[in-house]
């Protein structure tokens, strides 16, 4: 019975590609930080990179939650005086000399202000407009109107044209074609002019 096992196990297996795992087991994956792939080593593991980088592996171990129990085993040994002069393997860590530019570089990288791609549909964008031609900023006025399907309150109907009026893009083609932008305005500017929007409470 014994042989019979040690071959069964020893047959081949058509199914798996031994080459494609043994590259799935070194890939790092898809990692599309371009920071971290131009530091990576493929040598060392992804532990040691990663604290080389100066970044976690496991948040649990980089930011360690008190634990009572070791806290008062610890207190006990100081008490018994033993293991005082000499540190436990626990506390005991290779020091890993980080590579500091890396984590300047993703800080950098994580603080940069970055473009808002968020649109609103063309619909949606077409009923705004027709409202603000229409009725201006009378927003109680735009809650009766007969193309308020959905029965949106003015609230609703105010917050939405808020966001249109954040999305300088979008409100900026419809004051060019209105004829109402008559010089270049910054993005910060429409964002500006959304937030000064009256709230009629």
């Amino acid at each position: 019975m014994k042989i019979k096992k040690q071959h069964r196990k020893k047959k081949y297996q058509h199914k798996l590609n031994r080459k494609r795992m043994h590259l799935k087991l070194r890939s790092t994956g898809q990692v599309n930080c371009k920071t971290l792939k131009e530091s990576w080593d493929m040598k060392k593991s992804t532990l040691r990179n990663l604290k080389e980088m100066g970044l976690a592996n496991d948040p649990n171990k980089a930011i360690k939650i008190p634990n009572y129990k070791q806290e008062q085993l610890k207190r006990a040994k100081k008490i018994v005086n033993q293991e005082e002069s000499s540190e436990s393997e626990e506390d005991i860590e290779v020091k890993i000399i980080p590579k500091i530019e890396v984590l300047a570089r993703l800080e950098k990288e994580a603080r940069a202000p970055r473009q808002r791609r968020f649109m609103l549909p063309k619909g949606q964008v077409e009923y705004l407009t027709y409202l603000l031609d229409k009725y201006g900023h009378d927003y109680k006025a735009m809650a009766r109107d007969k193309k308020n399907f959905y029965q949106e309150t003015w609230k609703q109907i105010r917050a939405k044209i808020k966001t249109f009026m954040g999305i300088p893009k979008q409100y900026g083609e419809y004051l060019k074609a209105r004829g109402l932008l008559d010089k270049e305005i910054d993005e910060k500017e429409l964002q500006e002019q959304a937030k000064a929007l009256p709230n009629e409470d």
